[in-house]
């Protein structure tokens, strides 16, 4: 069904210390920072704005979904990619320009399919279910459920080429180049 990857959304359950300095459960919810486009759903989870951060430091997330990590900190999100099948390489493009990303990319596709992008970032990308193909400019591997891609970066594409949305767990620090 087309659009399936639309419907994603995130469970985020953290712990913090109650009124007598006792761990507790602080928030138990769906994650409020989140942005559902054409190309991919993104639900953010937490992020710090440096490291180290302090154990009982804010969640610095805003509002709205961004691409980059803050500039000497970290994001943790969940991302769900459509099949290729649905895949428009202008409503992926224009996904990635609503996120913020509007210069990881200069909108051209792969025969893989999907638009080539990068970012200074590590990101460290966990299938959690589905498949993806992650695609270099001169290889690919397929990744499936409970596989680990560390993208240092590089120029890539992801690519689902099943018939079904695939989840990731992506953390990103900020890098420098």
């Amino acid at each position: 069904m087309s659009g399936e990857h639309l419907k994603a959304q995130a469970r985020r359950v953290v712990s913090g210390l109650d009124a007598e300095g006792k761990s507790a459960i602080i928030a138990d919810e769906l994650t409020p920072t989140r942005m559902a486009a054409p190309g991919f759903t993104v639900m953010d989870v937490w992020q710090f704005d440096s490291l180290p951060s302090r154990v009982d430091g804010p969640n610095t997330l805003g509002a709205d979904a961004v691409i980059a990590p803050p500039p000497e900190g970290l994001v943790v999100r969940l991302a769900s990619f459509p099949p290729d099948s649905e895949f428009d390489a202008a409503d992926y493009a224009a996904s990635l320009d609503a996120f913020g990303g509007g210069d990881t990319h200069d909108g051209d596709t792969s025969e893989a399919g999907g638009v080539w992008h990068l970012t200074d970032t590590v990101d460290v990308v966990t299938v959690i279910s589905g498949e993806l193909h992650a695609v270099t400019e001169t290889g690919e591997t397929l990744l499936k459920q409970g596989d680990t891609f560390v993208t240092r970066g590089v120029k890539h594409i992801w690519s689902n080429r099943t018939t079904e949305p695939v989840v990731i767990v992506a953390t990103m620090t900020a890098a420098k180049r």
